[in-house]
């Protein structure tokens, strides 16, 4: 999956010459946290949240602090071609709730913390109704295929398969299945000398 299939496309945007007020004004009324600051052409000049605004609106009054002294200059971006764990990766690196999409400096798009929250939900399949079964897998070549197969075998159809002790060499391997009961698919794989340590139908 790429940024350009989560971004938001043609996001809403702000000129630099514009008031702490103005750019307050904006996000209120879209019900939005972040602005990219464009000049003509949509020019990416920076970037602006929410949060800044409100902390430099009360000093902007009581001295001559501007607009232009919120905006990030040379805030992080992504390319519309790029993985989204590239965004994933910037947005946790770096703490940031979302960033500016460009293509040639010029701004195509935004993509949030929000955005790549619901992708992950989605990819995992969160909202559906799902069985479970958490299997430890020793780290050794053809182990993993081997488990995979034996829930094939037995007529369930995987959904998502996530690892929760990932830089361990016995790793637990959370396979989300579509809803069926797990008592025979984890007889299956005791049989073969797996240990289940949960299972949920």
């Amino acid at each position: 999956m790429k940024v350009k299939d989560l971004m938001i496309q043609d996001p809403i945007t702000i000129s630099p010459k514009s008031s702490i007020s103005d750019a307050i004004e904006v996000m209120k009324n879209n019900s939005i946290r972040h602005l990219p600051v464009v000049t003509r052409g949509n020019m990416l000049k920076g970037f602006v949240t929410l949060s800044d605004l409100r902390q430099g609106l009360m000093p902007s009054m009581l001295e001559d602090l501007t607009f232009s002294d919120l905006i990030i200059k040379k805030p992080i971006t992504v390319h519309p071609e790029d993985a989204i764990e590239i965004a994933v990766q910037l947005i946790y690196k770096y703490k940031i709730g979302g960033m500016p999409v460009v293509d040639e400096g010029r701004v195509v798009g935004i993509i949030t913390e929000s955005d790549v929250f619901r992708a992950f939900i989605d990819m995992m399949g969160l909202l559906l109704r799902y069985s479970r079964l958490d299997v430890v897998i020793v780290d050794k070549p053809g182990l993993l295929s081997k488990a995979i197969g034996i829930i094939h075998d037995n007529k369930a159809e995987i959904l998502s398969v996530s690892v929760t002790t990932p830089r361990s060499a016995r790793k637990v391997y959370c396979f989300r299945l579509s809803p069926c009961k797990t008592r025979r698919i984890k007889r299956a794989l005791e049989k073969e000398g797996f240990e289940v340590a949960g299972a949920r139908d």
